[in-house]
């Protein structure tokens, strides 16, 4: 179990340290994996900034994630999910109004996007589940065709974990234990973080 979410980001970087000097590009996943990116970032001496993904929820059980959408509206649905008959019409209502909280999220935090292409590109976030946000967000990036594609995280279960392996030039995941029911159960301070610590970490002023 980790103490807290810097503790994870410091153990990450340590494992990164090969990529200190290239500038690198840590894009965190709002809001948890921020506070983990922002440490990430200073100690490889690289640049901050996030990635914005949304996870598509099923109909009636909008907290059970059947794919994501990214910024660029692409949807990226989870394995298997043709099994629940879900509507085509549903999936692309719903990722439009995801859509539109990703842009409405990212005028909050007062940032544009930037551009991964021909850096060293650092995807982190405090812990993985189903992967569908993540997956969506290493989507993303593959198509600004960073020079490098490394994705670091703190917690995932053993088979998202050899999922994301596949997808990526790197990967660091500290721990991928057999039990796992939640991301938060592996860290004794698992506090939420507001958006006002991801505009200022982003640079930005909080009101």
């Amino acid at each position: 179990m980790f103490r807290n979410r810097e503790e994870a980001a410091e153990q990450i970087a340590a494992r990164l340290e090969h990529h200190r000097g290239s500038n690198p590009l840590v894009l965190a996943i709002p809001r948890g994996g921020v506070p983990m990116g922002q440490v990430i970032a200073d100690r490889l001496e690289g640049e901050l900034d996030i990635v914005l993904v949304h996870k598509i929820g099923a109909p009636g059980n909008p907290e059970f994630a059947i794919g994501s959408v990214d910024e660029t509206g692409h949807v990226e649905l989870n394995p298997g999910v043709e099994r629940y008959g879900i509507s085509p019409d549903y999936i692309d209502s719903e990722a439009e109004r995801q859509l539109e909280n990703i842009r409405k999220r990212r005028q909050r935090y007062r940032r544009p996007p930037t551009r991964a292409e021909g850096r060293v590109a650092i995807l982190v976030d405090d812990g993985i589940a189903t992967g569908a946000t993540l997956f969506a967000a290493i989507r993303s990036l593959r198509a600004q065709n960073p020079s490098r594609l490394v994705v670091g995280v703190g917690v995932a279960p053993p088979d998202t974990v050899e999922r994301i392996r596949r997808e990526v030039d790197e990967l660091v995941c500290l721990e991928a234990p057999a039990e796992f029911m939640a991301v938060g159960q592996f860290f004794q301070d698992f506090r939420q973080v507001e958006d006002e610590e991801v505009i200022a970490a982003l640079g930005g002023e909080s009101s």
